[in-house]
């Protein structure tokens, strides 16, 4: 049951993630591009091209700003990696662990994975 709801699940933030794609790239062109617009904002000597580059910063903060939901794909990004992890981790443990208990149901469930071995 844990392996179909952790499948639901990554199905789920899978979708999100889709869904989201094309504002999480604008979102990280615009991040770049004001980046580069900072640098050549800082490299200007003249105040004409401070200002030039001031209104193309704004514009595209603008573009970043109205892209920011795209969080909420990277947040689903982050789910599916701990879904990932979290199936990984299910996957290494095994299913004939020996346990040390006087319980006669799991005494009974080892002997019979013993014997069908």
């Amino acid at each position: 049951m844990k392996k179909f709801m952790l499948f639901v699940g990554g199905l789920l933030a899978f979708f999100i993630l889709l869904a989201n794609l094309g504002p999480m790239i604008l979102l990280g062109v615009s991040v770049w591009l004001l980046y580069i617009i900072f640098k050549n904002f800082i490299k200007s000597d003249s105040t004409a091209g401070k200002i030039g580059w001031i209104i193309a910063g704004l514009f595209v903060l603008g573009i970043g700003l109205s892209n920011i939901y795209a969080v909420i794909g990277v947040a689903a990004a982050y789910v599916l990696y701990l879904i990932y992890t979290s199936w990984k981790d299910d996957d290494d443990q095994s299913v004939g662990q020996v346990v040390e208990d006087n319980d006669p149901f799991t005494n009974f469930e080892r002997q019979w994975a013993e014997i069908n071995r």
